[in-house]
């Protein structure tokens, strides 16, 4: 079959899948049109839509979730990380109803986000201080500008194809929305590209930002030797190593820095340590957070009418201290190996490849390996959206561009059956 036969054959299959999508979903449809009257696009978080229009999703349980018109799916995509304890957690549920019987927007210190605060303290090394914000993208801008009044210097250093918030965005050639900081760029995984770019712009730079797992880059793990760079040559330059942890805070008790050796000056944090709620935080290293402290002269403003909102704090406390336990997140992250292991076994004779690490998997229409988002560059949207859209009909729920954060509740059995819904899909 010839390469023309073959983009012939992927359109006509992917044409066939929306029209049955569409078909099935007549309700989705519907309300997919009213909204798209009062939103643009129907759409409020962009990384939602995707055609013929976006899926809706009417509820949850456990590790399941039921669409608008009655389809049920197996939930892998996990709130792209924020859904780590699943839809039903009872002890989430009842903590965030007794915050509610108390009383919401009290205008004042409550009594969760202290305690809050002393369970990440203590779970992650880095932190000596922390600060709450609504989001991980906040707790970014925030841990950002600290570091550029620290240093006096305005840039920043960031990897390519990284994502720290709707507006520090650093795939594709950046985003035109992304905040007006001045942004060095050089290529994940690369070692000496990345000193060579810190050591020339150093005299310019506050911080480097970093995840220890690219997410939206495609959920490609940095080795340790890049992560040691960054850390090496931001400490001889006086720059700030700002670690983002909003994803990989799950990968260990510990989040992702101790896994890696790298002891970062600042981290930021969100997503599934709010309980499922919104969420964000940064903190690191006392003298640089005691900037903000409110008590002493010429402190740093942080405002934010939700940042200790009392539904978070309640729900994030009753996460870590009722739910999360060590046993359980290190069987999360051997189950998401597994995955990954075993979707390598049924994607590779195809020439696709499953990246990530511990409960984060990618997977994508490339043989691999995969070091940097440029190891995608030839990867077809088509083939993407065609699995997902494969993998909906057999009631499996990933996200389109192929990406898994598990829950807690997702089982062996599911993992199996994803599995085996791929290797249908693919063979």
């Amino acid at each position: 079959m010839t390469a023309t036969e073959e983009r012939t054959n992927l359109d006509t299959a992917l044409a066939q899948a929306r029209e049955r999508y569409v078909a099935q979903r007549p309700v989705g449809a519907a309300m997919h049109a009213d909204a798209s009257e009062v939103m643009p696009g129907g759409n409020t978080r962009t990384v939602l839509y995707h055609p013929p229009f976006p899926l809706r999703i009417a509820r949850g349980a456990a590790q399941r979730v039921v669409d608008v018109d009655g389809h049920e799916y197996v939930d892998m995509l996990g709130e792209y990380t924020a859904g780590l304890y699943g839809h039903s957690q009872h002890s989430i549920l009842d903590a965030v109803r007794a915050a509610l019987d108390d009383g919401i927007s009290l205008a004042g210190h409550n009594v969760y986000e202290a305690r809050l605060a002393r369970a990440l303290v203590d779970r992650f090394p880095a932190l000596e201080l922390v600060r709450f914000t609504n989001s991980g993208t906040e707790a970014n801008l925030m841990a950002i500008s600290l570091a550029r009044v620290v240093t006096g210097r305005p840039g920043i250093a960031v990897a390519r194809g990284g994502y720290h918030g709707g507006l520090l965005y650093f795939g594709g050639g950046g985003s035109p929305v992304n905040a007006p900081y001045e942004a060095v760029v050089f290529d994940y995984n690369d070692v000496e590209g990345a000193r060579a770019a810190i050591r020339e712009n150093a005299d310019r730079l506050a911080a480097v930002v970093v995840e220890p797992v690219l997410g939206s880059g495609g959920v490609i793990p940095a080795t340790p030797e890049f992560l040691a760079a960054l850390r090496e040559e931001s400490q001889a330059h006086g720059v700030l190593l700002i670690l983002d942890e909003v994803m990989t805070s799950r990968l260990s008790p510990q989040g992702a820095a101790p896994l890696f050796g790298v002891q970062p000056d600042l981290i930021t944090l969100g997503k599934y340590l709010g309980g499922g709620l919104s969420f964000g935080a940064f903190g690191g290293r006392a003298d640089l957070m005691a900037h903000f402290d409110p008590s002493q002269p010429g402190a740093l403003p942080h405002a934010g009418t939700f940042n200790n909102n009392v539904l978070s704090m309640a729900a994030g406390l009753a996460g870590l201290t009722e739910v999360l336990d060590d046993e359980r997140l290190h069987a999360l992250n051997a189950r998401g190996d597994r995955l990954r292991e075993a979707l390598n076994a049924v994607m590779a004779p195809h020439g696709w490849t499953a990246t990530g690490m511990g409960s984060m998997v990618g997977f994508h229409p490339v043989p691999g390996p995969v070091r940097s988002p440029a190891d995608l560059a030839t990867a077809d949207d088509c083939q993407r959206e065609l699995l997902f859209l494969a993998l909906l009909e057999r009631g499996f729920y990933a996200a389109p561009r192929g990406f898994i954060a598990l829950s807690i509740e997702v089982t062996d059995d599911d993992v199996d059956g994803f599995v085996a819904a791929v290797a249908e899909v693919l063979g």
